[in-house]
């Protein structure tokens, strides 16, 4: 039965990580509209429409849920959202300078480390942890995080050498190593605000399961909350965007496309994106005594369906057996990494 149960983990993770692998890809169908405009289409259904709807769906009496929370979770919560949402909106530009298989290598792999560091330095925790074998155990672990976003890194700027100008295009549209490395870099920063921003919001979680919500669902009520503060952030970057490049009337109309098409394919892409939060709630429910490996399936499924996409767009066309050979390695390096911090939180208990 326990068994059973944590194969079950195992396998919504499988489903959240391949909902965050594949968030994007619908945003490829989008034609004759700017970046700022699929990407807040899409927004508004990731981090307002599917939170609401299955937020309702499966949290008792949501309003009260909320109203009851006190203030300062809320405020929390809400306001390491709008730190979260710079990382989320980082992120989605990481993607579109740098692909799907060195983009999720890249950013997850900032957001493995850091996310993975940052907690505990900002609640003065890291030195006495370094000081426990399992603490040395996840410095280790962050190690050879670095190590493979620096044979990714190698690997993509060997790409950027290797393939023309014009086939760089065909798979990735606006392909721009060191601009995307930046952000991969900033957005694996921000991510890690989505870790305080659920610890904010335990009272909240709490409050839902009071009113009588399946705890498998709980987080379900936080999430509204963390999201309102992701769409606050991407709704005023992407307004700038549209009042610089004059392009507010891309909602209403287009030259060459279909609109209708347009809003669906963004519309999907941003459920798809939602899922991923939806399945790993779940997952970790699921787990048990396991639990401490959920991040680490979350990351290590998110990487290799990401990959696998990459290869699919044949992103590395064009290139050498040995520049292919280095993203392989990079990735699989990542994928230990992840590893290597599960089992370091297993022997911390936590």
């Amino acid at each position: 039965m326990v068994v059973g149960t944590t194969l079950a983990g195992v396998f919504l993770h499988a489903i959240g990580g391949f909902a965050a692998g594949s968030f994007y890809i619908p945003f490829k169908k989008v034609r004759d509209w700017s970046w700022e405009t699929y990407w807040l289409v899409g927004g508004v259904f990731s981090w307002i429409v599917a939170p609401l709807v299955l937020a309702f769906a499966t949290v008792e009496d949501l309003p009260s849920v909320i109203v009851s929370s006190p203030l300062g979770s809320l405020f929390w919560t809400y306001v390491f959202g709008v730190l979260w949402g710079i990382g989320g909106l980082t992120f989605g530009l990481s993607m579109r300078y740098l692909g799907f298989s060195l983009g999720y290598a890249l950013t997850l792999g900032f957001c493995a480390a850091l996310g993975t560091l940052i907690p505990p330095l900002f609640r003065g925790e890291l030195i006495p942890i370094l000081g426990e074998n399992s603490g040395r155990m996840l410095l280790c672990g962050v190690f050879v995080c670095l190590s493979g976003i620096g044979i990714c890194a190698r690997a993509g700027m060997m790409k950027e050498s290797e393939i023309s100008s014009d086939l760089k295009r065909e798979s990735i549209a606006e392909f721009n190593f060191a601009k995307g490395l930046w952000i991969a870099v900033f957005a694996g920063v921000m991510s890690a605000c989505m870790a305080f921003a659920f610890a904010a919001g335990k009272p909240i979680a709490a409050a839902a399961v009071q009113y009588g919500t399946n705890g498998i669902f709980q987080n379900n009520a936080v999430l509204v909350v963390v999201l309102t503060g992701g769409i606050t952030t991407n709704a005023l970057w992407c307004a700038y965007l549209h009042t610089v490049n004059k392009s507010w009337a891309d909602y209403y109309r287009t030259s060459k496309a279909s609109l209708s098409a347009n809003y669906l394919f963004s519309a999907i892409a941003g459920v798809t994106w939602y899922l991923q939060f939806f399945f790993y709630g779940m997952g970790t429910t699921k787990m048990g005594e396991y639990d401490f490996a959920s991040w680490t399936l979350h990351m290590a499924f998110i990487m290799i369906f990401g990959n696998l996409w990459g290869l699919f767009f044949r992103e590395w066309e064009g290139t050498s057996r040995k520049t292919r050979t280095w993203i392989h390695v990079g990735i699989l390096v990542l994928v230990l990494s992840t590893v290597i911090v599960g089992y370091a939180k297993n022997l911390a208990g936590f």
